[in-house]
């Protein structure tokens, strides 16, 4: 559980909580005053062939952050998942080796970081869409503590650089959701892969910062007479496990994380999702916002969802904080082999369904136990 204060303070005390959705607050329908261009109704994220981020703009973004001097200070979030990832993989690696491993939108290394345990891995590829994220910070020392060959590449996580089959091993630390054609990506995952290679990633889910998103539709509302695009669509937990079977990925697991951090006001939590690389990149975003708009978003912010919350545990002072829910959808998935589950054939059933009630459900069970043994 963690209060950030600011850029790179850090109060000791860290606070962890699941934010229930708050309903009927996010989805809002424009005024017909609406004097933006821009101001549409934002609910999720839908898949077509439109453009719906700048990728541009996002690479961008993330070299800008990091070329920040205190840039190190904002990965809480990321390390946080990668480490998520990497106790998935644990789990998985005791029967399975991943030599060759490739990091699809790596940031500056957060899963390398992370991988004190290594599941066997040999030489990884971590790759970005921006340079200077890419080589922001020196994992050479990391790598070789760990055996692990490291090799780095510029690349666009749309247009994945690798032969068909030639990997063991795709990680993806929230990074994916910027994709465009995320689905055209996760089908190029699924091609260099080997049989049997797993694929282990995580990106944001649909209900990231709905506080924010709550709160300045509101402010909008009141202010301007309309709702803009702050917040970037997300994807749901069904889309997901879609987008993997569609993508041609057996055994698609989905899971989800909730991760509310505690900010003292809004305008820190947008300096910290700056710092991240994190802030707005659609298409359909607003320019600008009137600062009476921020002001009133920001006391909306804090009247509806700030507590009061100690300083530390053996002090009695207490803080106005408000919180910042990231929902995290985690997917693994894996290349198709024969050695893997598969569902039995239709018509192999030894008793039908409809023979099955209240009355003889556990004798039906019992004699098909039977005829088994």
């Amino acid at each position: 559980r963690r209060v950030h204060g600011g850029a790179g303070k850090f109060a000791p005390t860290m606070f962890r909580l699941t934010c229930t959705r708050q309903t009927g607050l996010t989805n809002l329908f424009l005024s017909r005053q609406c004097p933006h261009k821009c101001l549409v109704r934002v609910n999720r994220r839908c898949f077509s062939n439109s453009i719906v981020f700048d990728r541009q703009v996002k690479c961008m973004q993330r070299s800008q952050a990091a070329r920040s001097p205190h840039a190190r200070d904002f990965d809480y979030l990321k390390d946080e998942v990668a480490d998520h990832i990497v106790s998935r993989l644990e789990l998985i690696s005791s029967n399975y080796s991943f030599p060759i491993a490739v990091d699809v939108g790596c940031g500056s290394g957060h899963f390398l970081r992370q991988l004190c345990v290594h599941p066997g891995i040999e030489r990884l590829t971590i790759c970005d869409s921006s340079k200077e994220m890419l080589y922001r910070d020196d994992l050479s020392q990391i790598a070789k503590d760990a055996g692990i060959e490291l090799e780095r590449l510029v690349c666009d996580e749309e247009a994945l650089p690798f032969e068909p089959a030639s990997v063991d091993l795709v990680v993806s630390c929230l990074s994916l959701h910027w994709c465009n054609n995320i689905l055209g990506t996760l089908s190029q995952i699924r091609k260099i892969l080997k049989p049997n290679g797993v694929f282990v990633g995580a990106v944001l889910g649909a209900d990231t910062l709905h506080e924010l998103r709550v709160a300045m539709a509101l402010a909008e509302q009141e202010r301007e007479g309309g709702v803009g695009i702050h917040v970037s669509p997300m994807l749901t937990p069904p889309d997901v496990g879609n987008l993997l079977s569609q993508a041609g990925f057996n055994i698609p697991t989905v899971d989800i994380d909730r991760i509310t951090y505690h900010y003292s006001d809004m305008f820190v939590l947008m300096r910290h999702l700056q710092g991240m690389g994190e802030n707005n990149a659609s298409i359909h975003r607003r320019q600008y916002c009137k600062l009476p708009t921020l002001v009133a978003a920001n006391a909306v912010y804090d009247h509806m969802f700030g507590t009061n919350v100690a300083e530390d545990d053996q002090s009695d002072n207490h803080v106005r904080v408000v919180p910042a829910t990231f929902e995290i959808i985690h997917m693994i998935g894996w290349g198709p082999h024969d050695s893997q589950q598969k569902p039995l054939s239709r018509g192999s059933a030894t008793f039908s369904l409809k023979d099955i009630d209240n009355s003889n459900m556990f004798e039906v069970t019992e004699t098909s136990l039977n005829k088994k043994q």
